[in-house]
């Protein structure tokens, strides 16, 4: 490890909590204090957004901590603006760090006349002066070739397989459940992590967010279901299949998501149907209503990203993340899986 690496930590208001927790880990991971650096993003009556950053950063590496989860739109205009503040003050290299990436369900064109904001959005990225990209599960891994700048898609399935080991010792009787066929890849890898076996909820649309009907392929009569997906937004897909696994025979239905958008109705969805638990991460900030919920349990990122962070400011291997041997040391020594 460079014993001169000098980086930055950056924050908006996306999601605060999260670049507190990613700057205490590498602060711990380092063996010196390393805080977020000392800015303001404010924003004017009219709700124009204005940043202004205290700390030199002339010759830094510099990582932006911003999901562009809800509000898309500001968070978004967040990243940008501090990221064309950091060029003006001639920091040496920008990172922008989106644990969740917004948009990322427009990725093609779906219909006539439609748009493919998620290039648009990566566009602007580039545009405002970002070198690099350091994200997790894309909705498609596609996205990261609308970007011509490094993009590091990071994984929370090691850090899933580790706290379905924590909380489920019988492997035996699990069986890994994709929501839809899109969803195969990211569930057989689980799958394959964790020993179980797969299973697939095949759904049928009738409009955008309407399931008009839902079958399952493959055995779950007698056995402990873990859905697994990456985007929770209405719950409305995952509450029919939790439901229809149990009336298939499953004993219990849990979930495993990356990224818990839980707007609208979601939350009393979640606690009033049949699954036994939700397990999030915290790639995006949660309210009160969300952390107060009985089967919601959130497992931080944050450890996940600051060694990630350290591997890109040292140029050393992101890839290495990818598996739970290396991740699991430092799970067990800085995060409780409770």
């Amino acid at each position: 490890m460079k014993s001169d690496l000098s980086i930055r930590i950056l924050s908006g208001n996306g999601n605060r909590p999260l670049a507190e927790a990613i700057a205490r880990r590498i602060s711990v991971y380092r063996g010196s204090e390393v805080g977020l650096a000392d800015a303001r993003v404010e924003r004017f009556s009219d709700k124009e957004i204005f940043v202004e950053i205290f700390e030199n950063v002339r010759g830094e590496d510099v990582f932006v901590v911003q999901p562009t989860s809800n509000p898309a739109n500001d968070n978004l205009m967040e990243l940008l603006i501090m990221t064309d503040a950091l060029r003006r003050a001639s920091a040496r290299r920008v990172t922008a760090v989106v644990p969740y990436f917004g948009y990322a369900r427009q990725d093609r064109k779906t219909s006539a006349r439609t748009p493919i904001t998620a290039k648009l959005v990566a566009n602007l990225f580039e545009k405002a002066g970002v070198d690099r990209v350091l994200t997790m599960d894309l909705h498609a891994g596609q996205i990261q070739g609308f970007f011509d700048l490094p993009v590091d898609n990071l994984y929370a399935a090691p850090v899933f397989a580790l706290d379905i080991r924590h909380h489920f010792k019988n492997v035996g009787e699990l069986q890994v459940i994709s929501p839809d066929v899109g969803g195969v890849v990211r569930a057989r890898d689980l799958a394959k992590r964790i020993g179980a076996g797969l299973a697939i909820v095949d759904k049928r649309r009738s409009g955008p967010g309407e399931v008009e009907s839902m079958t399952v392929i493959g055995e779950v009569e007698g056995k402990c279901c873990i859905i697994v997906d990456d985007i929770c937004d209405t719950a409305g897909t995952l509450v029919k299949a939790a439901e229809l696994l149990r009336d298939q025979g499953a004993t219990s239905v849990h979930a495993y998501i990356s990224h818990g958008v839980l707007s609208g109705p979601a939350v009393p969805r979640i606690s009033g149907s049949a699954l036994e638990s939700l397990v999030i991460t915290d790639s995006i900030q949660q309210p009160e209503a969300v952390r107060a919920a009985p089967n919601i349990r959130i497992v931080s990122v944050a450890p996940l990203f600051a060694q990630a962070i350290l591997n890109v400011g040292n140029d050393t291997s992101v890839s290495s993340l990818f598996s739970e041997k290396t991740l699991g040391p430092i799970y067990e020594a800085f995060y409780r899986f409770d």
